[in-house]
């Protein structure tokens, strides 16, 4: 089995190689820091003596989604794991931010999905897991592209779900939705989390095993599960108040 991860050079990126790698899946592993993933394949080859190729592709470039694709086939697992996000006021934060954020969480995200599953489909074998977060069921004031562009990922996917359903295909597709969780990104998006957060490893272990079992909704956590629940009773513009004041309490002072 082979996985692609993008993203796979921290966090839940990293550590989803590490669980894969666990039960000797050969691995692909896609990042910007080509150090950092360099490093993770020294580790991975010595402890677990799979097969682990790496490369440094900007996948907020369209193009490049497209060449890595065309460099890299006969994958078994997509994972969709590189995403960024930004703090603040829509009208104040940094457009050029916001191209970034939209194509590297949307457009490479739908890129390789669209291009991996038609491979998928054609073998009629593999699996797509596209991360998200428990803020693809929310409005996001304060983090609005990014709770956008995670909505476009449950929404997507929840779709694509549907399709192969119909067609009764054996390609599954998967989407992780976790709430805080204890990596990088809070540095990048310039947040602190005051409610308590779950450690990358824990995610990747959880989702591995939720994954295999082709479960479509991963939700990591009993209290983002009752987050999501209340999503679907929640008027809408009662959830904006509540995740606006959620937001402005992480804000950094």
């Amino acid at each position: 089995m082979k996985v692609l991860i993008t993203g796979a050079s921290s966090g839940i990126g990293r550590d989803l190689a590490r669980e894969f790698a666990k039960i000797k899946y050969n691995l692909v592993l896609v990042a910007r820091n080509i150090e950092k993933i360099e490093e993770l394949k020294k580790e991975l080859v010595k402890e677990y003596d799979i097969n682990v190729e790496y490369m440094s592709v900007d996948l907020s470039d369209r193009n490049n989604c497209i060449n890595l694709h065309d460099k890299i086939k006969d994958i078994d697992i997509l994972v969709n794991n590189a995403g960024l996000g930004d703090f603040g006021n829509f009208s104040k934060t940094d457009l050029e931010k916001d191209f970034t954020i939209i194509d590297t969480n949307i457009t490479a995200m739908h890129t390789l999905t669209k291009l991996y599953l038609q491979d998928m489909k054609e073998k009629n074998s593999g699996k797509i897991l596209n991360v998200a977060s428990i803020a693809g069921f929310l409005p996001g004031p304060l983090m609005a592209t990014y709770y956008a562009s995670k909505n476009y990922v449950v929404r997507l996917s929840e779709s694509i779900r549907e399709e192969l359903k119909k067609e009764k295909s054996n390609v599954k597709v998967s989407i992780l939705c976790p709430g805080p969780v204890r990596t990088n990104f809070n540095n990048v998006a310039n947040v602190k989390f005051e409610i308590s957060s779950l450690s990358s490893e824990y995610v990747a272990k959880y989702t591995v095993n939720k994954l295999l079992k082709d479960k479509f909704y991963i939700v990591p956590g009993f209290q983002i599960k009752c987050t999501k629940f209340f999503s679907k009773i929640i008027p809408t513009p009662i959830l904006a108040k509540c995740t606006y004041y959620m937001q402005k309490r992480k804000e950094e002072k």
